[in-house]
């Protein structure tokens, strides 16, 4: 089972250190050294030369949606936060609903929705 509404938290005392870190500096937001600390460890990790950290997944799709200049529709499900449907809704693109799998909840293949 997928569960999408439990919250992922952290090692405790892992986090902690990381907090003591940002106390430490007194920079809390906008890329201040702990985020350029995890930018660089994460573009290595990934063999990226770019990367971009932002407060939420909404900020992110909001981003790649612009970056990549997207228009008119887009295929999504509707098994997800809402926010997948509102940025593609606040970005101009207009969404078009898929049908989950029941056994695997991926989007299937739906002739009717391709064809639009």
């Amino acid at each position: 089972m997928i569960n999408v509404t439990k919250t992922y938290l952290p090692n405790k005392e892992k986090y902690q250190k990381y907090v003591d870190e940002i106390y430490a500096s007194g920079w809390v937001t906008n890329n201040g050294p702990v985020v350029k600390k995890l930018e660089k460890k994460l573009a290595e990790y990934l063999g990226v030369k770019h990367i971009v950290l932002v407060a939420n997944g909404t900020a992110a799709l909001e981003i790649a949606y612009r970056t990549l200049n997207l228009k008119g529709y887009a295929v999504t499900t509707p098994f997800s936060f809402v926010a997948t449907t509102s940025s593609l809704v606040t970005n101009g693109l207009n969404p078009i609903f898929a049908d989950n799998n029941s056994q695997t909840l991926n989007t299937t293949q739906n002739k009717k929705v391709i064809n639009q």
